[in-house]
């Protein structure tokens, strides 16, 4: 199996995504001519600002200006909506679908429905389990990288020292929250972190807020010293918690996050976040060019990995401003 890096950079702008060439065309012609591709998108919905912006991309990367109709779905992270979403694709006879898939699992049924139909699929920032026989491409983030990044900046600001660490996981079951937290355990062995709760805030601010509250209701401020969250919009729902208990969020209680949306930034740049792992929502460019090279016959990478960064306050501080997300 084939992989491809590129570097989160050239994400930042649809020319610097053509120039890299890393995914054929940068999806400005929906597969050549005049003839009008019709894709069918299944999002996993609009719980974060990660989300909502990694929408934005895709709707403007498969737009009727670069050749294709997008048949959009937000399924509300309800994975049973998605696969019905996906299958009225294929009833109507899309030429491609791009999925964003909620959970890893039980996807192989629908996928082989797909590929019965001669209707390729390009999975876009989650995985599956299913055969990657079933599928054309994916494009996306190294969610254990990202764990590994976040829990090497806890390795090397806590070290030794006997560490509480509480847990904001993402969706249950989802690919981002099973490898970062598996990446961010693999970094932190051997450390004075120790993980005394771990719950899902399904990677929304209400949830992470909720989720929050009960920590601080069961511990309290004094008992945690450490939050770890798998996405910026779960940590900023943790401020406004420790905040509303009499703490102060970046000092009482560190907060190490992954994802980089402007919210999350501005947290960094204002002290409430100590540390930021970036996870790139602008993937809309390099699905339409896997789409568009998938129809056209080429060959394309089975896995096309997005590099990520990672910010402390005073790199979060330089950059906020010329950030499009």
């Amino acid at each position: 199996m084939k992989n491809k890096i590129l570097a989160s950079a050239a994400l930042l702008g649809a020319m610097a995504l053509a120039a890299t060439g890393c995914a054929g065309s940068s999806g400005g012609d929906g597969g050549g001519g005049d003839e009008v591709v019709t894709v069918g998108f299944a999002q996993t919905g609009s719980e974060s600002g990660w989300r909502s912006a990694n929408t934005e991309s895709m709707k403007a990367a498969f737009s009727e200006e670069n050749g294709f109709d997008l048949i959009f779905n937000a399924a509300d992270n309800d994975a049973a909506a998605q696969i019905a979403a996906v299958r009225d694709f294929i009833s109507r006879g899309v030429d491609a679908i791009v999925i964003a898939p909620i959970v890893e699992d039980g996807w192989d049924d629908v996928l082989q429905e797909a590929s019965d139909a001669g209707i390729p699929v390009v999975l876009e920032d989650r995985t599956v389990t299913a055969s990657d026989d079933l599928f054309a491409s994916w494009v996306g983030l190294d969610f254990k990288k990202e764990g590994v990044m976040a829990g090497e900046w806890a390795a090397e600001t806590f070290g030794d020292t006997p560490t509480k660490m509480v847990v904001l996981e993402g969706t249950t079951g989802s690919a981002p929250a099973n490898d970062r937290a598996e990446g961010f355990d693999e970094a932190i062995a051997g450390t004075g972190i120790e993980t005394i709760d771990s719950q899902t805030g399904d990677f929304t601010r209400d949830g992470g807020k909720t989720v929050m509250e009960g920590f601080l209701q069961k511990y309290g401020v004094d008992g945690i010293d450490l939050l770890y969250a798998h996405n910026d919009d779960m940590a900023l729902g943790a401020i406004e918690a420790i905040e509303a208990a009499g703490g102060v969020p970046g000092e009482d209680i560190q907060i190490v996050s992954i994802d980089a949306v402007k919210d999350g930034m501005q947290a960094l740049v204002d002290g409430k976040i100590n540390f930021i792992v970036e996870c790139n929502p602008m993937l809309g460019e390099l699905a339409a060019g896997l789409v568009t090279d998938v129809l056209a016959g080429d060959e394309v990478e089975k896995q096309v990995y997005v590099e990520d960064q990672s910010f402390d306050q005073e790199a979060a501080a330089a950059v906020i401003d010329s950030r499009p997300y």
